[in-house]
């Protein structure tokens, strides 16, 4: 059974879209919160479980519930920057858009609704009948194509999707809202409607232009505002569109009203408490795929051997194979299963029936690899040259140091040329921001990152740390 346990653990996907969400879907408070309409923002670092929930709601299969996930990876932003509401100012030019393409989701899901009238399922079926999952942008780009032709659908409302003039009318966009609106309020029951917004930080990347930057913050901005709309107008009907977006892309927005958000908003934040809880239950799925979760201990004594590891100077200090390994985390479950991958891979290889202490130590570096890669991804948005960023504490060795000697470090690089020039405070900062570093006080033993503290911020009278699960990938140790 343990080998069959450790090459199931080795089988563990990073990416909640590859793995069976039905087996390993960890519910939490979060999840009910969603469903039933009294959350509608789920904010979180890229790893925390946004795209698994987002995933498994999804794929609920419950009577009078729909849910449907539109997905924006690889999506061609430029063709929803064209689409403006001059009715409203920036940053709100885009709310009529995003209401038209939640309004066409229900369409699309009423079409399949047996409570719904058997003509305006056939009328919607003909007209939403586009492939959500894997061709989004073409769908969009078809519905905001349109034609309105209100003699359709009957009682004066309907849509036409020739690419003629009706009446020699072109119907703004507004006036398509305005009519999927009424339709839809005449339509609706006692049904569920889920609209999921998921991977929206494609364009993240391309923030560094000004231009872009403007574009694309007021874009999103203007996505929270829809949903609050859309749930002020359907506050009696179950329509429940959900955002899913990375915590540094929503600190950027802004919006005179943005604390009103915090009624709808909910924070993906993992403690050691519910991070054990988590690998219990992930543990005892990977051992029997219906079994009710086993306490942590049991389950992680499944898996891993008892004793301490050994660690710092001449290894001086000590901790317990969770302990260890968390240290070498930021606390977010993608982490986790990625260290149990990799411990896993390396105890089969030698033959092994658990993980000792020894090949949890000798995972570290792999792991450290990984957690490089994963800063990387999320850093270059805002600070394209990362990886030579990262570099500088590679040159250094150093594990802790002023913020004056990086500064040193970093204006050496701008003058050969190989970094460009910005304010070193600034990259500081965002480093801080995504715990890659953090602060050390000189009057206690601790570090203060930001990943433990979402309030800390970076304190330049301090000297600055580097994150342990760093340490071997940028050659510290």
């Amino acid at each position: 059974m343990s080998i069959k346990l450790l090459e199931e653990i080795e089988d563990w996907k990073l990416e909640a879209k590859l793995e069976d969400s039905h087996r390993y879907f960890y519910q939490t408070k979060v999840v009910n919160r969603l469903s039933n309409g009294k959350r509608s923002y789920v904010i979180g670092r890229k790893g925390t479980g946004k795209t698994a929930i987002s995933e498994y709601l999804s794929t609920l299969d419950e009577d009078g519930v729909f849910s449907q996930k539109l997905t924006f990876k690889n999506f061609p932003f430029n063709t929803l920057y064209e689409i403006t509401d001059s009715s409203y100012t920036s940053p709100n030019q885009y709310i009529t858009l995003w209401k038209y393409l939640i309004y066409s989701t229900i369409c699309k899901m009423l079409s399949v609704n047996k409570n719904v009238d058997l003509e305006s399922r056939q009328k919607l079926q003909e007209l939403f009948d586009h492939d959500l999952e894997s061709a989004l942008p073409s769908a969009i780009s078809k519905w905001t194509g349109f034609k309105f032709d209100l003699k359709i659908l009957g009682n004066g409302i309907g849509l036409g999707a020739n690419k003629e003039n009706v009446d020699g009318e072109n119907l703004e966009i507004n006036k398509r809202v305005e009519v999927l609106e009424k339709f839809i309020k005449g339509k609706l029951g006692a049904e569920k409607y889920l609209i999921l917004f998921d991977e929206l930080d494609e364009d993240y990347k391309d923030i560094i232009d000004v231009d872009n930057y403007q574009k694309y913050t007021e874009l999103l901005t203007s996505l929270f505002k829809a949903v609050q709309d859309v749930r002020s107008i359907f506050r009696n009907h179950k329509v429940y569109p959900i955002i899913f977006l990375r915590d540094d892309i929503y600190d950027i927005l802004q919006d005179p009203d943005k604390n009103k958000w915090t009624d709808y908003k909910v924070d993906l934040d993992w403690n050691k408490a519910t991070l054990k809880n988590l690998l219990a239950f992930r543990i005892t799925r990977a051992l029997d795929d219906k079994k009710d979760s086993l306490d942590f201990s049991v389950a992680w004594g499944s898996v891993f051997e008892g004793g301490q590891i050994r660690y710092g100077d001449r290894d001086r200090k000590s901790a317990s194979v969770f302990d260890y390994i968390t240290r070498q985390t930021q606390n977010r479950p993608r982490d986790y299963v990625r260290y149990l991958q990799i411990c896993a891979d390396l105890a089969l290889e030698k033959d092994k029936e658990k993980v000792n202490p020894d090949i949890v130590k000798l995972s570290s570096k792999a792991f450290s690899n990984y957690l490089r890669t994963e800063m990387e991804d999320e850093i270059h948005g805002a600070i394209p040259e990362i990886k030579k960023i990262l570099n500088l504490f590679t040159k250094s060795r150093k594990q802790t140091m002023w913020p004056n000697e990086f500064r040193d470090l970093y204006l050496e690089e701008v003058k050969k040329d190989n970094i460009p020039k910005r304010d070193y405070q600034f990259i500081l900062e965002m480093l801080f921001m995504f715990s890659v570093i953090g602060n050390a006080p000189r009057q206690s033993n601790h570090f203060i990152f930001r990943y433990k503290n979402k309030e800390s911020r970076l304190n330049m009278n301090e000297k600055i740390c580097v994150h342990r699960g760093l340490f071997r990938a940028l050659q510290i140790l």
